[in-house]
């Protein structure tokens, strides 16, 4: 694959140390060498990101780590790692985070499903902006919330893809949404992605959790 010319935009080196710990949990760590290989990412085996909240790690490095899944393991199971990724990178780093801290007191805990989503979903958009220059705006419709990343690091710098690729950010979504309802399950799509020509990524959360 070829290299993604770097953006000059920054995710937090933490969560980019976490998807990378959660890969190497899936595949071991010979498997994340060689994402990492395919992904021109050499110069960080043996060397992962350090665990702070600097902003360092490039939007152009995460998008090629999630191209090489797809590369590596096709769409169909790079589909599955990469929800797998996000939705670790959630469990393990946001969910104490910031504003969304709030959401395992008890007095969020007793708030009805939608205003906990009215709340739980901004939070998470906002996280986003302080520790990364993704920029996020959330929109509530009758039936849905619509997500839209502005500024997109699952997908920087791609384009001709005839499908969606951002799962990393459907994970951390679903693990979030999980996260601030309770435990509940919710249909997260990508409408939109800039990877398909789209001038933004654009997700689409169910009011309504499965099952």
């Amino acid at each position: 694959m070829e290299p993604i010319p770097k953006s000059g935009y920054y995710y937090a080196n933490k969560m980019a140390l976490i998807a990378f710990k959660a890969l190497e949990e899936v595949m071991g760590k010979n498997g994340l060498n060689a994402i990492l290989n395919l992904a021109h990412l050499n110069h960080l085996i043996g060397n992962l990101p350090p665990d702070n909240l600097r902003r360092e790690f490039d939007f152009a490095d995460m998008s090629a780590f999630n191209l090489a899944l797809e590369e590596m393991y096709g769409p169909r199971g790079g589909r599955g790692l990469a929800l797998r990724v996000g939705r670790a990178a959630f469990a393990d780093s946001l969910r104490n985070f910031g504003a969304l801290a709030g959401a395992g007191d008890l007095a969020f805990k007793v708030l009805p499903l939608s205003a906990k989503m009215k709340i739980g979903i901004p939070a998470m958009a906002k996280i986003f902006s302080q520790i990364s220059d993704q920029y996020t705006t959330v929109q509530e419709r009758e039936t849905d919330f619509v997500y839209t990343i502005h500024r997109c690091p699952v997908c920087w710098g791609r384009s001709g893809s005839d499908k969606p690729v951002c799962f990393i950010a459907v994970g951390l979504l679903q693990e979030g949404l999980k996260w601030v309802s309770g435990g509940n399950e919710f249909r997260v799509n990508e409408s939109q992605c800039m990877a398909m020509g789209h001038e933004v990524c654009e997700f689409i959360i169910q009011k309504t959790p499965i099952g």
